[in-house]
């Protein structure tokens, strides 16, 4: 039987969103673009795993959603990337959440991987490919830190998961 979310989880999964969100957009140095990790799919892949009854693939719609307003990209790029994401986390959530860190790494790497490979394709379609193979760095720097996530998001919300009493 599914529990319903309490308010308190709700506030701490919409900060996370906008904390991802943030992370996202903040203005780096155009060499470490291509090494900055998928931040936003992460915390996506991350409650899709840990509440599957809160987060789902209408809620990683909106969150690419805002990622395309927020970003000035196409409208619906992210969207359909993070749905697709949501899809395929809530898929292998059983093998992620039961696995260590470094087998988790691999499903979150086929993951990011499709996430990414949706965006390609439709950065392929408006004819504006990249042009390196840089692109994938991403996806290995977001399983590289994906411990790191996991460990500050299940902290995060098992701080929250106390205020509420549950």
């Amino acid at each position: 039987m599914r529990q319903p979310l309490y308010l308190q989880e709700k506030i701490a999964i919409f900060v996370s969103f906008l904390f991802a969100l943030i992370l996202m957009i903040i203005p780096i140095p155009h060499v470490l673009q291509w090494f900055w990790p998928e931040w936003l799919t992460l915390f996506v892949i991350f409650w899709v795993v840990r509440v599957p009854q809160g987060v789902g693939i209408t809620v990683a719609w909106l969150v690419g959603l805002a990622m395309d307003i927020t970003g000035g990209g196409l409208l619906g790029q992210h969207a359909l990337s993070m749905s697709v994401v949501a899809f395929l986390a809530n898929l292998l959530r059983s093998r992620i959440k039961l696995f260590p860190f470094w087998q988790q790494a691999l499903g979150v790497l086929v993951i990011v991987g499709f996430g990414q490979l949706i965006l390609l394709a439709e950065q392929c379609l408006l004819g504006n490919p990249p042009h390196s193979l840089l692109y994938w760095s991403s996806c290995l720097t977001s399983v590289i830190i994906w411990p790191a996530v996991y460990l500050m998001l299940n902290f995060y919300k098992n701080h929250f998961v106390r205020l509420t009493g549950r």
